[in-house]
């Protein structure tokens, strides 16, 4: 059998090529997207946060220690040596609240509790767990305001 149109060449679609070209450009720019958003999150000051996050794991320390009956001063002073650290770089960790008087006033209040905490250190669970409320309660209440 021979063909019918020996002249005539048939021609293929380029539907595939363009399908490939398609994929390869989502793929790109799927890459590209990505790349961009970890660029600008990398020149984003994570120090705010950071500090946010120790204070909080510090936090949950002595509330844990609460829990498994472990309130000596050996086991919270630690923590709260930690809090009063963090305490102190509230106002440069945010700049842009460092002028407000309630930020500043709130700041002083959380280092004022922290303080009296050091100077007379809770030595039962009962007054670790009263301390841990009022440091939570200071917190709170600058992060309805400023959050």
């Amino acid at each position: 059998m021979s063909d019918p149109n020996p002249g005539v060449t048939v021609r293929k679609g380029n539907g595939s090529k363009y399908l490939f070209l398609f994929l390869l450009g989502l793929v790109l720019g799927a890459v590209g997207v990505v790349m961009g958003l970890r660029a600008w999150d990398a020149r984003k000051d994570h120090f705010p946060e950071s500090l946010m996050h120790v204070q909080g794991w510090h936090m949950a320390q002595l509330a844990k220690a609460v829990e498994q009956n472990r309130c000596a001063a050996t086991d919270t002073l630690p923590h709260l040596k930690a809090l009063r650290t963090t305490a102190d770089d509230l106002e440069r960790a945010f700049p842009g609240l460092a002028d407000d008087q309630r930020f500043t006033a709130a700041a002083s209040k959380i280092r004022g509790t922290l303080d009296g905490a050091l100077a007379s250190p809770p030595l039962n669970c009962e007054a670790v767990a009263a301390l841990n409320k009022n440091i939570g309660a200071d917190c709170k209440a600058c992060h309805q305001d400023f959050r």
